[in-house]
Formats: C-alpha cells, sequence, structure tokens
C-alpha cells in the first residue's frame, strides 16, 4: 500500500454540487471528493465549506476501498477443483482430470470418417472460463504445490503456451463440463503438433499411434512445460497469457 500525506490545502472550496430540475423540489447535494484518473497518477480532490484540497493517491488503494464494498462467493465448485481465481477476464477454475484411458478422435480430412483412438493419458489440469476457451496442461501426478512441474498436454489443437485451439467447437458455460467437452471433441493435425513427446517430437499424433493398446501413459515422455505456480499466477488473454 503506498504511504500517502494528509492533503494540504489548496484554495478556496468551490460550491460545486450535484442537483436534480430545480422544478423537482429535491435539494442539491454537494460535492465532498473527486477522482482525476491520468495516464500515471490519480490525483484526489476533497472539498469542505471553506476549502479544497489535493493530493497524489495509489490506484490500488483507492480499488481496495471501492472493493470493501463489493461481497461475492465463488458459490459450489466443481469436486475437482484446484483452485479458483477472479481474474480480469472473469473467474477461472483449474480442474484436475485423474489419468486414465480416453476415446479420442482426430478428423485427417473433412470428406472421410475420423480416426478412432483409444488411449491412455496423463493427469490433466484445465484453466476454464465460462463459455470460453480453456488452457490444458499435463502432470505426472494431482498437484500438491505450486513448485510443481507443468508438462505440455499430449494433443492437437492447442498452442505452445496452453490455450486450446477454438476452431469451431463451442465450449460450455458451466466451467465442470469444459473438459469432457474439449476430450469428445474432433482433433485436427493441420496445426503445430510439434514439441509435445519426447519420443515423437515432431508430430504427437505418431505418439496417439504409439499409445494404441497401450495401459498406461508412459510419464517419462512428458515435455516440460513450467511449474505450477506459473499457471496460478497467469493472467487470462483471450488469446494468450503474460
Amino acid at each position: 500500500m503506498t504511504e500517502t500525506k494528509t492533503p494540504e490545502p489548496t484554495g478556496k472550496a468551490r460550491a460545486y454540487k450535484w442537483g436534480l430540475s430545480k422544478g423537482l423540489g429535491v435539494p442539491g447535494d454537494p460535492l465532498l471528493l473527486r477522482l482525476d484518473f491520468h495516464h500515471e497518477a490519480v490525483v484526489m480532490h476533497q472539498f469542505d465549506e471553506k476549502q479544497a484540497s489535493t493530493k497524489i493517491v495509489s490506484a490500488m488503494d483507492v480499488a481496495h476501498a471501492l472493493a470493501r464494498e463489493l461481497s461475492y462467493s465463488s458459490g459450489l465448485l466443481p469436486s475437482n477443483t484446484l483452485w479458483w481465481a477472479n481474474t480480469k477476464e472473469g473467474p477461472v477454475f483449474a480442474l484436475w482430470e485423474e489419468p486414465k484411458k480416453r476415446k479420442l478422435a482426430l478428423q485427417e480430412r473433412a470428406n472421410q470418417p475420423a480416426k478412432r483412438f483409444n488411449i491412455p493419458l496423463p493427469g490433466l489440469v484445465f484453466l476454464c472460463m465460462p463459455g470460453k476457451v480453456p488452457w490444458v496442461f499435463a502432470m505426472k501426478k494431482r498437484p500438491t504445490k505450486p513448485s510443481d512441474i507443468v508438462y505440455r498436454a499430449p494433443f492437437c489443437n492447442v498452442f505452445e503456451n496452453g490455450r486450446v485451439c477454438q476452431g469451431s467447437h463451442k465450449f460450455p458455460k458451466s466451467p465442470a463440463e469444459v473438459p469432457e467437452s474439449f476430450l469428445r471433441s474432433f482433433f485436427s493435425p493441420t496445426a503445430d503438433l510439434r514439441d509435445r513427446s519426447a519420443k515423437f517430437p515432431e508430430d504427437v499424433v505418431h505418439l496417439w499411434e504409439f499409445l494404441e493398446g497401450k495401459r498406461t501413459y508412459p510419464l517419462g515422455d512428458l515435455v516440460k512445460h513450467g511449474r505450477l505456480k506459473d499457471l496460478m499466477q497467469m493472467e487470462m488473454r483471450p488469446y494468450g497469457y503474460d
């Protein structure tokens, strides 16, 4: 919190008032405080009956003061929730999906049936926002601390930063339904398929073919992305993150 000094009087107070039309008979309401938001500073003006004073204040202090009047709750969270955060873009739910065998569909050509796979997958972390494109990452086990290592998810249609390429797919408004919606969608081999597998670094589809018929996912094949704290500190953006 920025330390601020007691404001110094800057001059005689001017009679600022807010009021409705005089014909309504509602008395005017004198101005007590005004905030001016500049590019790099916030200036606070205080007024009383005899004088006005001005001082520089912290934008964060202003935000905290206003936030004291707010009351909000996450509501009931899905049972597989790792954490919940309120961001500039809206609420984010971090959901954990246990490692298991999944049926995936790869649409290689528009005029042909999709190629079907039944393969084991590692544990997955989805960062979900209601009705928006999620982010997805892999982990060797359910995370327990911020320093746990996060890996790239072994999927097509996922950008390098973990954000899913939406294409024509529409994600549900319920965050709890987003992971299943993603896994049941039709994947495409047309985007970047590299660096999702140590054994098959050029094309993750070759990994899917290798995994067909296997019972467990080879965790040593995962490619490191970062740490869990990186995900917890992400600033969610429509086309990536900082």
